[in-house]
């Protein structure tokens, strides 16, 4: 491979943006009409179109996902207090908001395959205090949706998932947001679908619909009635409009990153010592991220790789490192043993995600699995 710095940086991701022409044309429909938020056309037409596209009865837009899920936890009214088995291989967010809601995080460890809650071990950890399961769907890989169920049922407790990395998957031709009590969806800027900042909720019970709109708007439910504690989690004009012409090209986005996939299988899977974790064969790939598992028989570790990438601009990501359980605020959790979670201690030194969007060209693809050939 020729050794030569990129003159362009490469990032793991790259966000899709529509048309700047096709923007501008709707902003003067928002210019015309003043109406800058509080829930105004552009918004209440994104919901609906983002209830056909994830296959979902209810939807409620957000801001941004942490203000939603902060919102579903608060939704599900469980006892102050009282534990919420989670992973700790996600992003801050997860656990903060159960933290922020008054709950005790408890972490559980990952299973190796999709890297997302063991749904084995999670009966281990249910005390009397337990309240509710948050699982993550990790990079587009689904939680044992089936099983995390049962228990559920069991022991009557409430299931949230953080879907931030699944948008538009499907689990046996259902959209992943019907699965649990509540659903939250990220629409950052990194993400496939994405209005710059935002989020939404999906829920089955047509009681939340009221409940968290409230909830997001301050707990004013008309001009001379507030009927509950809630926060400012609306969503405004201009960004639905970004989500309505994303919702144009996401699919596009979608069958570009597919072929990339199917370019880094076939250079990297022949490579010793690196993982290519699977998707479920009755699941739809959201085409979020691309984690590869940098194992023992590689000649170099993944902190090393990722030094090597960056010494020729390119920039993958250690995601997740630090794992929530490292962190101060968390690292002295009664549920922070080493030995309980071995996995998760393993993978966190393991897994790097590689650039991942549609624009990437062949040359550069090249240039990437280059670097990892010539190690």
């Amino acid at each position: 491979m020729n050794n030569v710095l990129l003159e362009d940086r490469i990032y793991v991701t790259q966000p899709l943006l529509p048309e700047l022409s096709e923007f501008n044309e709707h902003l003067k429909d928002i210019w015309d009409s003043k109406c800058l938020t509080n829930m105004g056309s552009k918004h209440n037409e994104l919901e609906s179109k983002l209830r056909e596209v994830l296959k979902v009865p209810y939807v409620s837009l957000f801001n941004n996902g942490t203000i939603a899920l902060l919102t579903a936890i608060k939704a599900m009214d469980l006892p102050y207090g009282s534990e919420v088995i989670t992973t700790p291989f996600t992003f801050a967010a997860t656990p903060h908001c159960i933290s922020w809601n008054g709950l005790k995080p408890v972490f559980c460890d990952i299973e190796p395959e999709t890297m997302t809650i063991d749904a084995n071990k999670i009966e281990d950890l249910i005390t009397p205090n337990t309240s509710a399961i948050l699982g993550v769907h990790v990079y587009g890989f689904p939680c044992d949706v089936y099983k995390i169920e049962k228990i559920a049922k069991k022991y009557n407790l409430k299931v949230i998932y953080d879907a931030a990395h699944a948008f538009s998957t499907e689990i046996d031709g259902k959209g992943i947001g019907t699965f649990g009590d509540i659903s939250m969806f990220s629409f950052h800027a990194t993400k496939l679908f994405n209005t710059v900042e935002g989020g939404c909720l999906t829920y089955n019970n047509p009681d939340l619909v009221n409940k968290i709109y409230n909830l997001r708007n301050f707990g004013i439910r008309s001009e001379e009635l507030v009927e509950d504690v809630g926060i400012n989690g609306k969503l405004d004009e201009i960004r639905s409009v970004i989500g309505l012409l994303n919702l144009k090209l996401y699919s596009d986005e979608q069958e570009k990153r597919a072929i990339i996939k199917d370019y880094y299988d076939s250079k990297l899977s022949r490579i010793k010592g690196i993982k290519i974790p699977k998707m479920p064969e009755n699941t739809t790939d959201s085409y979020q991220y691309y984690p590869i598992i940098i194992e023992e028989e590689f000649p170099i570790s993944r902190n090393e790789l990722y030094e090597k990438f960056k010494a020729f601009n390119i920039f993958t990501r250690k995601y997740f490192y630090p794992i929530c359980t490292d962190y101060e605020c968390y690292k002295n959790n009664p549920s922070v043993k080493p030995f309980d979670l071995p996995v998760v201690n393993d993978y966190k030194n393991k897994v790097l995600c590689l650039p991942y969007y549609g624009t990437l060209k062949l040359d550069e693809l090249d240039f990437i699995c280059g670097i990892i050939e010539d190690v």
